[in-house]
């Protein structure tokens, strides 16, 4: 293998993604052939080919069998290859006829394009047109962004939005999201900040392959092997392209020396969860590398725990996962206060109603409250803010509370909650928030000794003040710069909890960070669950307002369908219809989601007795993708998942919004923090597909399903 090792072999993302449609004889083939093209590419057995009247001169076909062919890019010069293609001989020839892969003369970055007479019919269209959506723009700022000179006259035809929308799959993908910025109102100047392009361009080699593939926005779509247990693991599971890509923002997340906590916001299918395991990733492997280092990774339910630590095993050596502690939080606190000899029993949920029943015989009827006002109350005030006392209670914001109270009322509420603590604390219970307390305050009487070294945290939206101040406890107290990797958004807060990071000593000033980009949906479904949320304020977890400007994804499909019926029965019917339109093996990349666990086992019930194999996404595991059948989850255990079909079924009046939720109370306040949540709950659910929404139900629909998309 002479001169192997200076050998730089790649594999493309659309070569993962042709492998993953070939026969399973075939992938095996190729397996084999990669791994002998990683050895030696220029080994004499290895016929490269060129590819007549090919665009591009540096594109050979290669035998991978008599039938099937692979595209290598083999540039004349260097020691660079490759893959970008692998199918049936005639199919392979005729992707690569119109290809170029060159190097974009200002960003460097290697790209794939397709010259074809689309973009001829955009030259003549361009000459034409009155106005562009893109005419404030010079041909240089273009460039400067991505766009490759071959496609300006593609650019400069589109007129509007929906032309964009056409067009953005034949452009690079830093190209399509500069141009989706500046459609979006961004000046140029705000895109080149946002993708952090140089004020003047660096110079650039275009026949420099080797640095190229080493470019940022290159590595979103180019991945270079260097280890063959890496690889083949890759080609195991080619469409989890997030274990390999990643697009430069993500990357500069991942990598970067912080110096701070960070917090990460994004719409959903934007890789923030990505982001956060790569990170784990990273740390351990690259910062806190002795064997007794720890990283925290938590997130705030026992699902979604699983669900993650089942996908770190996937990118991760075992050394480093080892030292990778992944548990959702109150998990975590049981176990500490367990170990530290606590004696009471955590409580989670509506456990305590006996308790409240109880207390409740000391509220006084004069101030004419509801009996929720007072476990609201608790809820939104007492607890957060660790009130244990009349007078802290006396001095403690309500801020956002519908139901206002002076401080003779305050004095007149005050026993009902004494009381409860009391009960409580007979009973030998504490409520989950108060075992976060205890076990903060468990660890400042120790010296907070722990081994851990950072904290990753994800789904932060779902975390309050408490869980919080407990994170920030776990790491040394004479860390000014504590070591805190922070992801979420509000849009998907699905329970009643709100924090203010600043509030819980975790500064993150100039260290917040966005990401725009939805990878997961297609547009359209992205499009409809906006809509869901039009209206609602959505807070950037430390006292701002957040904003989905900017916030797009680059894939299209269909609509979301909403199909309704006249009964249960003929709901059923419907879906199981619906289900026959795909091939019976997309089950279980299908999932039927509904609002509780009551009527998933009703739909679970009808849809076994129309022979439909289904199954059930427990709670408390990680959904086992080599089982069969279709997926079946509430809308919370859905949270973290994708498919690629989603049918969110029984979206009824009195089911979504959920009537028990609603309306359980009369203060206004409440009532549109609980319809917050429940549109959330929908949108959660139907960003979990990548392709396709299906929306059913029976009876009076909901009124969530009047908003226009």
């Amino acid at each position: 293998m002479t001169g192997a090792a200076a050998n730089k072999v790649a594999i493309s993302e659309d070569f993962l993604s042709a492998f993953a449609g070939i026969p399973q004889a075939q992938q095996n083939k190729v397996l084999k052939f990669i791994t002998e093209f990683r050895e030696d590419p220029g080994r004499p057995s290895i016929n490269y080919e060129k590819i007549e009247q090919a665009k591009d001169a540096n594109l050979r076909s290669v035998r991978v069998d008599k039938a099937y062919r692979a595209i290598v890019l083999k540039p004349a010069k260097g020691s660079v290859y490759v893959l970008l293609w692998v199918d049936h001989h005639d199919e392979a020839y005729r992707w690569a006829a119109n290809k170029v892969c060159s190097i974009h003369p200002e960003t460097g970055s290697l790209q794939v394009i397709a010259v074809d007479e689309q973009v001829q019919q955009a030259s003549a269209a361009a000459a034409e047109k009155e106005h562009g959506l893109f005419d404030k723009a010079r041909d240089r700022n273009l460039i400067g962004l991505g766009v490759p000179e071959e496609l300006l006259p593609l650019v400069r035809a589109i007129k509007t939005e929906a032309d964009l929308d056409r067009h953005a799959e034949h452009l690079p993908q830093e190209a399509a999201e500069a141009l989706y910025m500046l459609a979006s109102g961004y000046s140029v100047e705000e895109v080149q900040r946002e993708q952090e392009r140089p004020a003047k361009p660096v110079p650039v080699d275009p026949q420099n392959f080797a640095a190229a593939l080493d470019n940022p926005d290159s590595q979103r779509r180019f991945y270079v092997v260097d280890d063959e247990n890496e690889l083949k693991e890759v080609l195991a599971a080619p469409l989890e392209k997030w274990r390999v890509f990643l697009h430069p923002s993500q990357r500069k997340l991942v990598e970067n020396d912080w110096g701070g906590p960070v917090r990460v916001l994004g719409g959903a299918g934007t890789g923030k969860t990505v982001v956060a395991m790569h990170r784990a990733r990273w740390l351990a492997t690259n910062v806190f590398t002795a064997e007794t280092d720890r990283i925290l990774f938590t997130t705030f339910t026992r699902n979604l725990a699983e669900d993650i630590h089942a996908n770190l095993k996937k990118i991760c050596p075992d050394q480093a996962l080892n030292r990778i502690e992944v548990v959702n939080l109150d998990r975590w606190v049981s176990e500490f206060l367990r170990k530290n000899g606590y004696e009471q029993k955590i409580v989670y949920g509506d456990k305590t109603g006996d308790l409240w029943a109880r207390a409740l015989t000391l509220a006084d009827g004069a101030l004419d409250l509801p009996s929720t006002f007072y476990r609201e109350e608790w809820d939104a005030v007492v607890q957060p803010q660790a009130i244990e006392t009349l007078d802290q209670y006396q001095q403690a914001s309500r801020v956002g509370r519908g139901v206002r109270l002076n401080r003779k009322q305050r004095q007149t509420v005050w026993p009902v909650f004494e009381e409860y603590r009391v009960r409580l604390s007979d009973a030998g219970l504490r409520e989950g928030i108060d075992a976060m307390r205890d076990a903060r305050k468990l660890l400042e009487q120790k010296g907070r000794v722990l081994p851990y070294k950072a904290i990753v945290v994800d789904e932060a939206q779902d975390m309050g003040m408490q869980a919080f101040l407990l994170l920030r406890a776990m790491l040394p107290a004479d860390d000014k710069n504590p070591c805190i990797f922070i992801v979420g958004d509000a849009h998907q807060r699905i329970y009643r909890h709100k924090v203010v990071l600043g509030q819980c000593g975790i500064d993150i000033r100039g260290r917040g960070r966005r990401l725009r980009i939805n990878y997961r949906t297609t547009d359209e479904t992205r499009r409809w669950a906006v809509a869901l949320l039009q209206g609602v304020a959505v807070d950037d977890l430390d006292g701002g307002i957040d904003s989905q400007q900017g916030y797009r994804a680059l894939m299209h499909g269909i609509a979301p369908r909403i199909l309704h019926f006249d009964s249960f029965d003929k709901e059923v019917a419907g879906i199981v219809a619906a289900l026959k339109e795909k091939d019976a093996a997309d089950l279980a990349a299908t999932c039927l989601v509904t609002r509780t666990n009551e009527l998933l086992d009703q739909y679970a019930s009808a849809l076994k007795a129309k022979g439909v194999e289904t199954y059930r996404v427990r709670r408390t595991q990680a959904d086992d993708r080599r089982a069969t059948g279709l997926r079946l989850a509430t809308m919370h255990r859905v949270k973290g998942l994708e498919f690629d079909r989603v049918f969110i079924a029984a979206c009824n009046d009195g089911v979504v919004p959920l009537d028990a939720v609603v309306t359980s109370t009369s203060d206004e306040t409440v009532q549109r923090e609980s319809d917050a949540q429940e549109r959330a709950l929908l949108y959660v659910a139907a960003t979990r597909a990548r392709r396709e929404v299906v929306v059913t139900g029976f009876g009076k629909g909901s009124r969530y399903l009047d908003r226009p998309a």
